[in-house]
């Protein structure tokens, strides 16, 4: 069914409701629905976990309102409703879509990674500007259903839950590796402290009756039908790979966002491979370490290909054969090795180093732009979506799908530990893999569940 286009997916969704249809909306000529408008309504879907953070904030612009919140889970939503007690309650986001489309003008999706697709894809079909969390989606597929459906919606402002790039620092990094100040580029290196899968983990727990504040049909959405069992929901999910894309895909907009930024050249990756000591049917393997390589040309990289070297569980590098003169520096960390020196910056921007010789040097001093401004991550989606033309969104869906694809190839190719697999998206297929072109780039969406086709 995920080829369903947006009026079957409509009848689909009423049907299986019992409800009115979604209405089919004119088109608006490339129009921004709320161009000039006081004020962004905003439905959030998925109101726990993270949710909170990017509710609070959008909350707090003045020209912003939650005017609706959706979970599968009645514990968040009543407790978070009771906070927002204008705003309307529903468990099925697909209700919402076919009763109250004319109630919001934007959503805000924070739930589990299987999850995000559908409703991402429904706003963008009915008009709705889209805030999404990371990774932007689940499957290999669902990279170009999304890039389609944002091709075809130009005039709606998107954005990844990407806030780090508030830290100037990180800014600052983007403007030296921009303007190659630091020569042409050899390497990318990205390693993140998520270690999940111990031998206990791996232990696939006993079927259970689900909590009675969840509805586990719909929290499973279009994964297969299939029993509760304790560390899934509502928040060990990541770790299952029906569901979730492990630390890699948690992690990969928060690594891999600079070296995206700087060298917008790396399109598509050309190929990957993921090695692991750890395999579990069910579970998602740990202590990856992974390249992920692509294929580039031009006087910003110093040979015709680019890998980026990215791990989990804590596996660092040799720094010192990059150009950094330390043997450990933790784990949430991002390098970029150039001709000329090396760049090291943590996730949150507080460590940010650049070498040349073995010997740090200043941003100022190699010619850099420190003065980046402030930047609001969350305001500027909701000035975007009020019609704000000058205002930059750093993380749109456009930038956020490279780093989603960038992060969870690895994640695919772990169950295939130590193969290189030759990836070419533009046919979802790894070229010398039919097996792995079977088995990790789609599912096969539960009726009722599947992502619509958006169109122009």
């Amino acid at each position: 069914m995920h080829d369903l286009n947006r009026r079957d997916f409509v009848k689909t969704t009423a049907a299986l409701l019992g409800a009115a249809a979604i209405p089919t909306l004119p088109s608006l000529a490339n129009a921004n629905p709320t161009a000039g408008a006081k004020e962004l309504r905003v439905l959030q879907i998925g109101v726990g976990g993270i949710g909170g953070m990017d509710r609070n904030a959008i909350n707090r612009h003045p020209k912003a309102k939650i005017v609706g919140l959706c979970d599968v889970d009645t514990n968040p939503l009543e407790k978070v409703g009771k906070q927002f007690p204008d705003a309307f309650r529903e468990t099925d986001y697909r209700k919402v879509f076919a009763d109250r489309l004319d109630e919001f003008d934007a959503v805000n999706v924070c739930t589990p990674d299987h999850t995000h697709i559908a409703p991402m894809l429904l706003a963008l079909a009915n008009d709705k500007h889209c805030y999404g969390q990371k990774p932007l989606v689940q499957q290999l597929e669902e990279l170009k259903m999304l890039e389609d459906a944002v091709a075809a919606k130009p005039h709606l402002a998107t954005n990844t839950g990407n806030q780090r790039m508030q830290n100037a620092n990180r800014r600052i990094a983007v403007d030296i590796l921009e303007r190659g100040l630091l020569g042409k580029a050899i390497a990318g290196y990205c390693w993140t402290s998520t270690r999940r899968g111990s031998a206990k983990e791996l232990e696939l727990p006993g079927a259970k009756q689900p909590p009675a504040n969840i509805d586990w049909d719909l929290w499973l959405g279009p994964a297969d039908k299939q029993p509760y069992r304790d560390g899934i929901a509502p928040n060990k999910w990541r770790s299952w790979w029906d569901f979730g894309t492990a630390g890699l895909g948690d992690w990969g907009v928060h690594l891999l966002d600079i070296i995206m930024y700087s060298y917008p050249e790396l399109a598509s990756p050309v190929a990957v491979k993921c090695e692991t000591p750890r395999k579990a049917d069910w579970y998602h393997c740990t202590e990856c370490k992974s390249t992920i390589t692509y294929a580039v040309k031009g006087d910003k990289f110093k040979n015709d290909t680019f890998p980026i070297y990215y791990n989990d569980a804590g596996k660092g590098f040799d720094l010192r054969s990059i150009g950094i003169p330390k043997d450990s520096a933790g784990a949430n960390n991002t390098v970029v090795q150039c001709e000329g020196g090396t760049l090291f910056i943590d996730a949150g921007g507080g460590k940010f180093e650049i070498y040349r010789d073995n010997k740090l040097v200043s941003p100022k001093g190699l010619g850099a732009n420190t003065d980046v401004g402030n930047y609001a991550h969350w305001g500027s989606w909701v000035d975007k979506a009020l019609g704000d033309k000058g205002v930059k969104v750093w993380t749109p869906f456009e930038a956020g799908l490279r780093m989603t694809e960038c992060a969870i190839l690895p994640v695919k190719a772990s169950r295939f530990a130590g193969q290189e697999l030759k990836w070419d998206k533009k046919t979802l297929t790894f070229t010398n893999s039919q097996e792995a072109t079977d088995t990790v780039v789609r599912r096969t969406y539960r009726d009722g569940f599947a992502p619509p086709k958006v169109e122009a």
